[in-house]
């Protein structure tokens, strides 16, 4: 048994909690590499790396982990070496063995979560690593925090082509993010044994309710949340918002409150500046917008179009009820990830769980997942262990 097995799971959790608060700091030194090195991989700019950071790490504390250990695998015993679930005495949670994670290239820090969780879980972690090194940085820290760490959390830069990457069915289980044909191919590099833990492309929609558009204020409110949705990470997210509804019937109609989700817009990107990488689709945005405009005067349906996946544009379609949005994402083929509403009435989330998104939240928030959110509607440490049946 190694070393690192032998730590209590709750010191695990504890010692990554440590790290997470040193990262919290604008000023720590790790941090600010790494965030001129993401700035310069994504193109992104400072403000809205700050961002995304801040989330990753405010987010990660000892409370959040034990609520997800607890809360997935039992009581808080687990936390002391994999004691038996909560009213089950026949059976002992072990971990599942090596974990090997292929982050993805846009959203920034997205292995961590699932690296950490492994961790707690006492499995050996692989990360692939992006060109940023965020996630080796971060598993420096753990480092200094416990020794341990040293054999167990640690991460590579490779690409297909080099010669030493690492062979995947070395791996017990497999977390990838990227497009269906990336996974896919991942999938079928493992053992028929191994676990597989993918997650692919997707959206995010909104739906302001009628209620909600009660005035100006209200809509403007509304619309504010909306346009950093929008904004942030260039809207290339699965948690980007990429489409919004809004619904017939309100004192603010849809044609005005378009216009002042704009005026929200254009705020926003005065305090989340636009990517370097950006600049030259604005073209591209500008023509999508001008075409929108075209189609409505010709007395062309938004409904009929796709969302155009551009930089800080959404489509925004109205609507007469919750069913006329479930049937755009329908007809266009559109996996959601994230859901965001103006209000809570029950046809609206019926809608929401009938079109598949995995977070329901408000709009403003849609990009500050919290820490035990199920991303992708998959559990964030059950799938890192195997539940043996004890008969003796």
């Amino acid at each position: 048994m190694t070393a690192f097995k032998l730590v209590p799971a709750r010191t695990i959790a504890g010692a990554i909690a440590d790290a997470a608060e040193r990262w919290r700091d604008a000023d720590f030194p790790a941090r600010v590499r790494a965030t001129q090195r993401i700035a310069e991989r994504t193109g992104y700019s400072i403000p809205v790396v700050e961002y995304a950071l801040d989330r990753l790490f405010f987010s990660i504390d000892n409370a959040a982990l034990e609520a997800v250990i607890t809360g997935e695998l039992g009581d808080a015993e687990i936390l002391d070496g994999f004691r038996p679930r909560a009213g089950r005495t026949d059976a002992w949670a072990r971990p599942i063995g090596t974990v090997g994670i292929i982050s993805s290239r846009t959203t920034i820090g997205v292995a961590l979560p699932a690296a950490i969780f492994a961790l707690c879980a006492k499995c050996n972690v692989l990360v692939k690593d992006r060109e940023d090194s965020l996630i080796s940085s971060f598993f420096e820290t753990l480092r200094e925090e416990r020794g341990e760490f040293e054999e167990a959390a640690r991460a590579e830069l490779w690409s297909s082509d080099d010669q030493n990457v690492p062979s995947l069915d070395s791996f017990d289980a497999v977390v990838a993010f990227g497009r269906t044909e990336t996974l896919a191919a991942v999938r079928n590099a493992l053992r028929p044994e191994a676990r597989f833990i993918g997650f692919g492309s997707r959206a995010s929609a909104g739906y302001v309710s009628r209620e909600s558009l009660s005035g100006t204020d209200a809509a403007s409110e509304i619309a504010r949340g909306a346009a950093r949705d929008i904004v942030l990470y260039e809207t290339e997210g699965c948690l980007s918002l990429h489409v919004l509804f809004v619904e017939d019937g309100g004192v603010v109609n849809a044609a005005a409150f378009t216009e002042i989700l704009q005026k929200e817009i254009a705020r926003a990107n005065i305090e989340f500046p636009r990517a370097a990488a950006a600049q030259d689709r604005v073209q591209h945005v500008s023509h999508a917008r001008a075409l929108g405009d075209f189609r409505k005067a010709a007395g062309g349906s938004a409904l009929a179009e796709p969302p155009p996946f551009l930089p800080r544009l959404a489509h925004a379609i109205g609507v007469s009820k919750p069913g006329d949005a479930l049937d755009y994402l329908r007809r266009h083929g559109l996996a959601l990830e994230g859901f965001a509403t103006s209000g809570n009435r029950s046809d609206i989330i019926d809608f929401a769980v009938a079109a598949g998104a995995a977070r329901l939240t408000r709009f403003g928030e849609l990009q500050d997942p919290p820490l035990a959110g199920e991303h992708g509607g998959r559990p964030r440490i059950a799938e890192f262990v195997r539940w043996v049946d004890k008969t003796f």
